[in-house]
């Protein structure tokens, strides 16, 4: 169950987005009290509560914004008990000075915005000494293993615990409390609305995260990197599994490179059965694999892992997915490798770049790389058996194919193109990886020349499926992963 935290600095705000989120089926707010500017009115709050509510009034030093004494404050949270609201939440240091009375439950809570104490266990011990319905435990996330810890806690509790693990880091905690035991977890009312650091909104985590489905079965799946707030991934493979009533979850994991090999270690505690990999950890993760295939040998990187017998597999479907695309341009009828005596031209020497390089280069293509830092085009050409050339020198390669594997035309500087129109030869295939936007300039301007276009979407898209496919052994409903991913770039997120 989602519990919706409302704070409003207005009575009536705060009663209009309360019958709201009934009206969408939610069954628990928390109405956090210290956000109102004025005299808290709890009779005008609770008269006609369209569910039931948490009344919750949290000092400053707490993470709240009540600023008032402490006796007013609890007058307010007696009163609520005398209303019979469902629950009230009590800090350790209140909870013994506000006695149980009537039907309602009491929240007992830590919050601690440095840190994740070493000992979980002792603090769980000292809050279930103050006569709790239920526990909270809400601390600040500073490595990836404090989500382990928190969860593990929650799974060994004896009484209902709800354990949060705040910031980035620490979102999965937030959705996967519930299957460790917890009675509910806490979302916002609307994301610019968050009351504390990491939560998110209830639309979001039940449209991207399909959260009413998370239980104790869920297989669980995700990315990792640094930053990962951005990733698409988790909106589409979640789209992907809910289309298909499959009993799976995927997460977006904030990993720090000195904490990637703890986390694979704590990958089997948590049941993470794969992951997508993404920057910067896409070569540091290849001495964790256990088995390769030969693109990832080739490549030096991988972006797909799955745990399977024991050993962990590394694949690279970027380089796949490419080669997917450009294949499906060409005429695969009139030879068996279509790339085969094609000269390419690719932009940019990253990791999208070496990929591509390397699947043209197996496919017989004659590669160029350039980029702005002509040093890494050389050594990248070096390894990959192709050549490069100075960036001032592009236009003078008549490539076939023209791949930008660079951020130029990237939203939100849509207007750059790292190719001018007039350069691009008529018919060639011309594939940008950025996806946002998908008609980059410099995809409009190669169309204006009549060359075939790909867009990042379409590489996307398919090294996505790819991988659901590592995933699950079962190829993904492409329509939805299509539909999905364009609406996502395509409109302002929630």
């Amino acid at each position: 169950m989602i519990c919706v935290s409302i704070g409003r600095g207005r009575h009536q705000q705060m009663i209009a987005e309360h019958a709201a989120l009934a009206d969408q089926g939610i069954e628990l707010v928390e109405l956090r009290v210290d956000c109102i500017r004025r005299e808290v009115n709890l009779a005008r709050l609770l008269r006609e509560r369209p569910c039931d509510a948490i009344i919750t009034c949290r000092r400053e030093s707490d993470g709240g914004r009540w600023s008032g004494s402490e006796e007013e404050r609890f007058t307010i949270l007696r009163t609520a008990i005398a209303e019979q609201v469902a629950y009230v939440d009590l800090e350790a240091d209140t909870a013994a000075k506000i006695p149980r009375f009537g039907k309602t439950k009491r929240i007992v809570s830590l919050h601690d915005f440095a840190k994740t104490p070493d000992d979980l266990k002792k603090v769980y011990d000292e809050l279930k000494a103050l006569d709790p319905d239920i526990i909270k435990i809400a601390t600040m996330a500073n490595d990836p293993h404090d989500n382990v810890r928190m969860l593990q806690l929650m799974a060994q509790a004896d009484l209902p615990t709800i354990g949060i693990c705040m910031g980035e880091i620490g979102i999965p905690t937030r959705l996967l409390g519930v299957k460790y035991g917890a009675p509910f977890t806490f979302s916002t009312f609307q994301q610019e609305r968050s009351l504390a650091p990491g939560q998110i909104s209830f639309r979001r985590m039940r449209e991207e995260f399909n959260f009413d489905l998370i239980n104790k079965d869920t297989e669980l799946y995700g990315v990792i990197g640094d930053p990962i707030g951005h990733s698409l991934s988790p909106l589409i493979h979640n789209a992907a599994f809910r289309e298909m009533g499959l009993n799976k979850v995927y997460l977006p994991f904030r990993v720090p490179s000195e904490d990637v090999d703890r986390f694979i270690d704590d990958a089997p505690t948590l049941g993470i059965q794969g992951l997508s990999v993404t920057i910067p950890h896409k070569e540091q993760i290849l001495k964790r694999c256990d088995k390769i295939d030969g693109a990832v040998k080739g490549i030096g990187a991988a972006n797909t892992l799955v745990w399977k017998e024991g050993s962990i597999f590394g694949f690279n479907t970027d380089y796949k997915a490419a080669m997917g695309c450009l294949d499906e341009r060409l005429d695969t009828a009139s030879r068996r490798t279509p790339l085969a005596g094609h000269s390419a031209l690719i932009l940019g020497a990253g990791g999208a770049a070496r990929a591509i390089a390397f699947g043209l280069v197996r496919r017989g293509a004659d590669v160029a790389i350039a980029s702005r830092t002509h040093e890494r085009a050389e050594k990248m050409a070096k390894s990959l058996g192709c050549r490069s050339v100075p960036w001032e020198n592009r236009y003078n390669t008549k490539a076939e194919v023209v791949v930008n594997t660079t951020p130029v035309g990237m939203h939100p500087n849509v207007n750059e193109s790292p190719f001018e129109m007039h350069h691009f030869r008529p018919n060639a295939i011309v594939f940008d990886a950025v996806y946002n936007p998908e008609h980059t300039l410099f995809l409009k301007e190669a169309a204006n020349r009549k060359c075939r276009v790909i867009s990042g979407v379409e590489m996307f898209i398919h090294q996505a499926a790819l991988q659901f496919k590592h995933f699950t052994g079962i190829d993904p409903p492409m329509d939805k992963l299509e539909e999905t991913f364009r609406r996502a770039i395509g409109a302002v997120r929630y």
